[in-house]
């Protein structure tokens, strides 16, 4: 049998150890607690396999593709000594891949859609007011990534700057309107998207990597804390101002 075919198999083997305490959990509520059979069983079983072969399809897609194109970007960005070249291509990367995240157009359009039926939005505002809740992640995530790039190469402490942040927003949330709060505090979670975590997570590894004196286990993690924690800080203003 090909290597390919037998990794890909291990692969499965994994989606399906990960996907078990789901499977357990719906079948033990949906026969035990309801006591009612499952609807259109064929059809979730397939619906099943094809989440199963998706996922392991999804983990080789990284494992071949996203991570090592990420950590050797990050790599060449910093062995060419050009820092705004490297902080260019960090805001590039959190922007571009957090703009077109379907979690977040998804929670922008829902947000504008009830403070239009609340009355607090004109009907026809509704896809400037997305859009521009959309842009303002977009450019936060971007924001983060820069500040986590800069944090790596200074060699800054992670745990003040997230202590520091968490404070701010807490401060900040004093001050914003009660409606833009909630929308503020998830869309520090879209952001955490299946593209955008390998890319900036490759981003932060590779720079460890190759920067002399950094340590890819200590400082090449923590980017998607600040690419959690900043949509709140900039959401919030947002609300603020906007």
């Amino acid at each position: 049998m090909p290597p390919s075919l037998v990794a890909y198999g291990r692969l499965l083997l994994d989606s399906l150890r990960d996907l078990a305490p789901i499977i357990l959990v719906v079948a033990f509520f949906q026969i035990a607690v309801l006591q009612q059979p499952f609807p259109d069983l064929p059809r979730i079983i397939f619906g099943l396999v094809a989440v199963l072969m998706g996922l392991a399809l999804f983990i080789r897609g990284l494992e071949i593709g996203l991570f090592p194109i990420g950590e050797s970007m990050a790599g060449a960005f910093a062995r060419k000594g050009n820092v705004w070249w490297l902080m260019g291509f960090a805001f590039a990367l959190g922007f571009g891949t957090t703009v077109a995240e379907p979690a977040l157009i998804a929670v922008a359009a829902e947000a504008a859609s009830v403070k239009a039926t609340e009355g607090a939005l004109a009907e026809a505002d509704q896809a400037s007011y997305a859009l521009g809740l959309r842009y303002t992640v977009a450019v936060s995530v971007g924001a983060a990534l820069v500040l986590g790039v800069i944090r790596i190469l200074k060699g800054w402490p992670i745990q003040f700057l997230i202590i520091g942040g968490y404070i701010l927003i807490v401060l900040l949330t004093q001050f914003a309107p009660r409606e833009i709060i909630g929308i503020a505090y998830d869309s520090g979670g879209v952001t955490t998207s299946t593209i955008t975590v390998p890319l900036v997570t490759a981003l932060g590894i590779g720079l460890s990597t190759v920067i002399k004196g950094r340590n890819p286990l200590i400082d090449g993690f923590g980017l998607i804390a600040f690419a959690s924690l900043t949509p709140i800080l900039f959401v919030l203003l947002y609300g603020m101002v906007v």
